[in-house]
């Protein structure tokens, strides 16, 4: 069953052609760049697009933000508790490394 809204679209595909919207678009006529998981390109690139980034990457840089607070600061309570923080998160890094 197609969407209900299908004929809708198609026909404003239709009219942006004849009114020439597709004439000229950057790249036309070139092949399409590679793609490594073609099954998950438009997923990949909305991901992208919004800055997501591998769990690794992101646990990393809450790592390295932990790290410089653990610098600058010289309350022994707060730096016990970054210690912990740092310490869970390194082992979280590596199962998400290992998954």
């Amino acid at each position: 069953m197609d969407h209900p809204l299908i004929d809708l679209i198609n026909a404003k595909i239709r009219a942006a052609e004849e009114d020439g919207a597709f004439d000229d678009l950057p790249g036309a006529g070139k092949p399409l760049p590679p793609c490594d998981d073609p099954e998950n390109a438009v997923m990949v690139r909305i991901l992208k697009d919004n800055g997501a980034v591998p769990e690794v990457v992101a646990l990393s840089r809450e790592l390295a933000r932990l790290r410089e607070e653990l610098r600058e600061t010289t309350d022994r309570t707060e730096r016990k508790r970054l210690l912990s923080d740092m310490s869970l998160l390194e082992a979280r890094i590596e199962i998400a490394r290992r998954g």
